[in-house]
């Protein structure tokens, strides 16, 4: 199974490549096109396509340090380092997304005479359009590989389009004679970038804290009374390094086994908990019922 998992890490490799590449070419898209049809809105879109690019180099660096092995310092592997670097992905997102804030609502209140050239609006469109692709991509390979790192990229991805359609919208609007929704656009657009930084911390956050699932816990606890000999389950708890959950349970088994058909039994929650929710180790204790 573990080795499994290090194949998952390195098949997650492939969807933060694709999106650094992406945000490449379609932040020096989006700033060219931007600078050149004073379009403060598609600038601000392509600012945030610059973070996207550090935050998925973050995503990747993450996702090679995860596939280490354990050592003397990390018995339990270098899982948690996908997390983290979805951490420092939020904190670049959020320090951006910021000062979009700041640039662009400064220009709201110091007005905006003329609109920015349509071909502004169809690099949105097609910027809208690229990054869908991307999001699509990404979401289904998070879910194949179970990739926390990945469905941060995902939702980011998604984010970008939505972000672009609304930057489209503002580009549009300008043009009849509302030169000042160009700013207020990128205004939406800042917020949007400092919206999905929180929500990628927040996650980050409560699983570097050992936050889980209350309602997957409910789950392993029902499948763990479902197997034959378990009278009742004592304590449960479980954390996630990475992708990887573990799960401690002590269940409660008839005084009357010998220490080989309680080991037998609380070999079978193992065997349930690791086939039916594919957790990636489970330690359980054996308590007199």
């Amino acid at each position: 199974m573990e080795q499994e998992r290090y194949n998952q890490l390195k098949l997650g490799e492939r969807g933060a490549i694709i999106s650094i590449i992406t945000y490449i070419f379609l932040s020096l898209l989006k700033l060219t096109i931007g600078y050149s049809t004073d379009s403060e809105a598609l600038q601000a879109d392509g600012l945030n396509n610059t973070t996207d690019i550090i935050a998925s180099i973050a995503v990747l660096i993450g996702l090679k340090v995860s596939q280490r092995p354990p050592d003397e310092d990390h018995p339990y592997g270098h899982w948690k380092a996908e997390t983290v670097a979805s951490m420092v992905a939020s904190f670049i997102m959020m320090a951006v997304g910021i000062q979009v804030l700041y640039d662009a609502v400064s220009l709201v209140f110091s007005g905006k005479e003329d609109p920015p050239d349509m071909i502004a609006a169809w690099t949105g469109i097609f910027s809208a359009f690229v990054m869908y692709i991307v999001y699509r991509y990404n979401k289904n390979l998070a879910n194949k590989i179970n990739s926390q790192s990945v469905m941060a990229a995902a939702k980011d991805n998604l984010s970008d389009a939505l972000v672009s359609i609304g930057t489209v919208v503002g580009i549009i609007g300008s043009q009849f004679q509302l030169p000042w929704l160009d700013p207020v656009t990128a205004v939406v657009v800042g917020l949007i970038i400092c919206k999905t930084a929180w929500e990628i911390f927040r996650d980050a956050s409560h699983y570097l804290t050992d936050g889980f699932d209350e309602n997957l816990i409910a789950s392993y606890e029902a499948s763990i009374n479902s197997v034959s000999g378990v009278k009742g389950v004592k304590n449960i708890k479980a954390r996630s390094y990475g992708n990887n959950n573990v799960v401690d349970a002590v269940i409660l088994v008839s005084s009357q086994l010998g220490i080989e058909e309680a080991h037998n039994i609380s070999t079978q929650v193992e065997k349930v908990l690791m086939t039916e929710y594919e957790v990636y180790d489970v330690h359980v204790h054996v308590e007199p019922y």
